[in-house]
């Protein structure tokens, strides 16, 4: 058996930082990565994908964007090769094709046992991310054998689709971004809407995700929200690059929008008729959202260099939209679940995990030595982003470190 002081599981954004945090304080560990570099990057993603946070925002640790377009959306190939240049960059102990089995107690410590062999060490830190599985209902069992599933991770062009009638169910980024590119594919999109949020690509002048990190949005920690468990269900942001992508600009371009996807019975697509209340909501919440920017503008700017404020039209919703779709008499032959996404921690043989399944944390320290990082708002709502990898690294890199000293010192 192996022995190391700490385990990284993963090698994307939050499993570098913690490298790169790690070696700055001189604590011997290693990364284990079930492919390569930035793997669920490399082959979880659809072709078209660019990034929704600009490049300036998205920077490695220890390696800041180096390209000359800062205000860009760079796609998923870039992203990969920052990836690897960073890795290098930091000297990232990354052990790759390393598929880990399970991890366990083991002494004072842990046992993480992987297909390569296995290690003991005095702490794991759980990197693997927020996607690591696409979260399908159960009742997508009842389709017909003969509709095509996809999700976000297997989707990759609309010609691998060959239908003309494609069912998308969730409206946050992925899905909003999928319904659009089916539709321009020259294929009939109903979108399935659920809780969604709206905003625009920029606001002002100035992008919207600069705005968000200018009032400190993108900050506020875990300990100062009133209910954090409600704000990490909140839907994504559906921001995408170099525009505006909403259900009306949906709607513009033929997809027809109906509400939630609420069962599937005898062949026959049902939506709940809440379609209007949850788009009133979203409404709401965009222009609860542009106020807080107009009043930290006029007072930290005085308006300055800025364009003039606007509000945006109230998403369309029909008088009477849709409560059903029989998938065979209408031709819909492809559902694509864009319903979120869930950690895989199936070979964590750990008692951490509350009632509903998922693992428990307090802004990422589950247990003794225990650690997890990547998931939604884990110590703030850019704890997702890659640009917030790097903060949670050092507040949690500083507590693994402090408990290597007292258990050396006992």
């Amino acid at each position: 058996m192996k022995r190391t002081s700490t385990v990284i599981i993963g090698a994307g954004q939050s499993g570098l930082a913690m490298s790169c945090a790690l070696s700055n304080r001189s604590i011997d560990h290693v990364i284990l990565e079930r492919g390569q570099i930035a793997n669920s990057w490399r082959t979880e993603r659809w072709d078209s994908l660019r990034l929704l946070s600009p490049n300036w925002a998205n920077g490695l640790p220890g390696y800041g964007y180096r390209g000359t377009d800062p205000n860009g959306f760079m796609g998923v190939s870039e992203l990969v090769d920052s990836f690897d240049q960073c890795a290098s960059h930091i000297n990232a102990p990354v052990r790759t094709e390393t598929n880990v089995v399970s991890v366990d107690s083991h002494g004072a410590g842990y046992k993480v046992q992987t297909d390569q062999g296995a290690y003991s060490c005095e702490s794991v830190v759980l990197a693997n991310g927020a996607c690591g599985q696409s979260k399908v209902p159960d009742f997508a069992k009842a389709f017909p054998s003969d509709v095509r599933h996809f999700t976000p991770h297997t989707y990759k062009r609309p010609a691998d689709l060959a239908v003309s009638k494609v069912l998308v169910v969730g409206a946050s980024a992925s899905g909003l971004q999928l319904a659009r590119e089916i539709q321009l594919s020259g294929r009939q999109v109903i979108l399935a809407v659920g809780n969604h949020l709206r905003l625009p690509r920029s606001y002002r002048g100035v992008d919207t995700y600069a705005w968000m990190e200018r009032l400190g949005l993108t900050s506020i920690p875990y300990t100062d929200v009133d209910d954090i468990e409600r704000v990490r269900r909140t839907p994504s942001l559906p921001l995408v690059a170099n525009e505006t992508l909403d259900l009306n600009t949906l709607q513009d371009i033929g997809v027809e929008i109906a509400g939630r996807l609420a069962g599937f019975r005898n062949g026959t697509a049902y939506f709940s008729g809440g379609l209007s209340n949850l788009c009133t909501v979203a409404d709401l919440k965009l222009n609860r959202l542009l106020d807080e920017i107009d009043n930290w503008a006029m007072k930290t700017m005085r308006g300055q260099f800025l364009t003039s404020s606007v509000r945006f039209s109230p998403t369309r919703v029909s008088s009477d939209p849709r409560l059903q779709v029989n998938l065979r008499s209408e031709g819909v032959g492809a559902v694509i679940w864009a319903t979120g996404y869930s950690p895989d921690f199936s070979w964590l043989n750990l008692p951490v995990f509350g009632r509903k399944g998922r693992i428990e944390h307090d802004g990422g320290v589950v247990a003794p030595g225990l650690y997890v990082m990547g998931l939604p708002y884990l110590r703030r709502r850019k704890s997702t982003f890659i640009n917030g990898a790097e903060c949670d690294a050092a507040a949690l890199s500083k507590h693994l470190v402090a408990g290597l000293d007292r258990r050396s010192a006992a």
